[in-house]
């Protein structure tokens, strides 16, 4: 499987403190499942050599060797990408969000659970790495919008009003913006973009025409939802993204390239896919609200998530993130996270449909 790095190496080795070059964090591979695949493939093709030698010719034995040279090369690809909270976490978080709507949300919405909950890994499938093989503009350019390290953010950068304004005092400050990140810029703007649709909608009378704002809508929000969750993983608003980085005099877990060892696909992916479930996170989500100043409020949840870094690795210190884990600490603070997660991407979409609506008219 592959890594969880979302900047270039250079930046990765600088701002990170780590002693090995890292080329990307896109790099690392299942390791255990390819040598399998590769030890399968190996035994089947000397079975069928031995057993078919004396009556097959050796254009036939070469053709043979071609396809299985080629089959062997593409089980050395990786078999799946691993980002945010992996393919089951960011399903469960988008279910769950989509699961607690008040009645008051327009039924076409309450009624996609299942897509919302789908659509919530969406950002994930761009990363594709046959596309990114084939040419890495759309990876490049989104991978930065899926975390935030904290750290690395100037203080004039926190008043930006958009991504462009956070570059340049990035810049200024010496830093790249791709290695800070632009995760509560994205989450703005899909939020900004989701109001307007439930906006035009409310507006439009063309049946047909409203059925495609509708589309639209579902489309935003489910994509909305994988930025918010990403941002209730500790992992995403920090520089110790992969193991601590720089001075470690309480000996956390410290980074490394090995797959079945990195703390970030241990805690959220690994762990969650073996310890938790939709009801664990959807039980521990409140009542929704109306943000009342979401651009505030956004960074305020990245703040609140950066929090919890420490407090990841001290758990990870007790007893590692993994399959096997089995304290109940562990499984109380994944699944809070995946329920604030939850929470939060349930009270943007709804705020996004309550403002949508036309102030009342001002009083004579």
């Amino acid at each position: 499987m592959t890594g969880i790095c979302y900047c270039d190496c250079a930046a990765s080795v600088t701002v990170r403190g780590a002693s090995a070059t890292c080329a990307s964090r896109k790099e690392r591979i299942d390791k255990t499942q390819v040598a399998y695949a590769r030890h399968t493939l190996q035994g089947a093709a000397r079975h069928f050599l031995f057993a078919n030698l004396m009556k097959t010719t050796r254009t036939q034995i070469a053709r043979l060797l071609l396809c299985l040279l080629i089959i062997a090369a593409a089980l050395t690809q990786p078999l799946s990408d691993a980002h945010g909270w992996g393919p089951h976490g960011h399903e469960m978080s988008g279910r769950a969000a989509a699961m607690k709507l008040p009645e008051q949300m327009p039924k076409f919405f309450r009624n996609a659970v299942a897509q919302l909950g789908y659509l919530n890994q969406e950002p994930d499938r761009w990363r594709d790495r046959a596309e990114s093989d084939l040419d890495k503009a759309l990876d490049s350019a989104y991978a930065p919008d899926h975390f935030i390290d904290l750290e690395l953010v100037p203080p004039a950068a926190f008043d930006a009003v958009n991504r462009y304004d956070f570059t340049a005092e990035l810049i200024k400050a010496g830093r790249k913006p791709t290695a800070a990140g632009f995760a509560p810029f994205r989450i703005l703007e899909l939020f900004q973009s989701l109001r307007i649709q439930f906006r035009l909608w409310r507006a439009e009378r063309d049946p047909n025409k409203r059925k495609w704002i509708e589309q639209r809508i579902i489309n935003d929000a489910g994509v909305l939802g994988h930025y918010v969750s990403d941002a209730a993983n500790p992992h995403h608003t920090t520089i110790h993204y992969n193991g601590w980085s720089g001075d470690n005099p309480k000996g956390y877990t410290v980074f490394t390239r090995e797959h079945d060892q990195g703390i970030h696909y241990r805690f959220e992916e690994l762990y969650v896919q073996t310890h938790i479930q939709l009801n664990d996170v959807a039980q521990l989500i409140g009542k929704e609200r109306v943000i009342a100043k979401p651009r505030e409020e956004i960074w305020n949840y990245i703040r609140s998530s950066n929090a919890l870094v420490e407090q990841l690795y001290i758990l990870d210190k007790q007893e590692k993130f993994n399959a096997e884990t089995k304290s109940p600490e562990h499984k109380k603070f994944v699944s809070g996270r995946l329920a604030a997660g939850a929470q939060m991407l349930r009270d943007m979409w709804w705020t996004a449909w309550v403002t949508s609506a036309a102030p009342p008219a001002p009083t004579p």
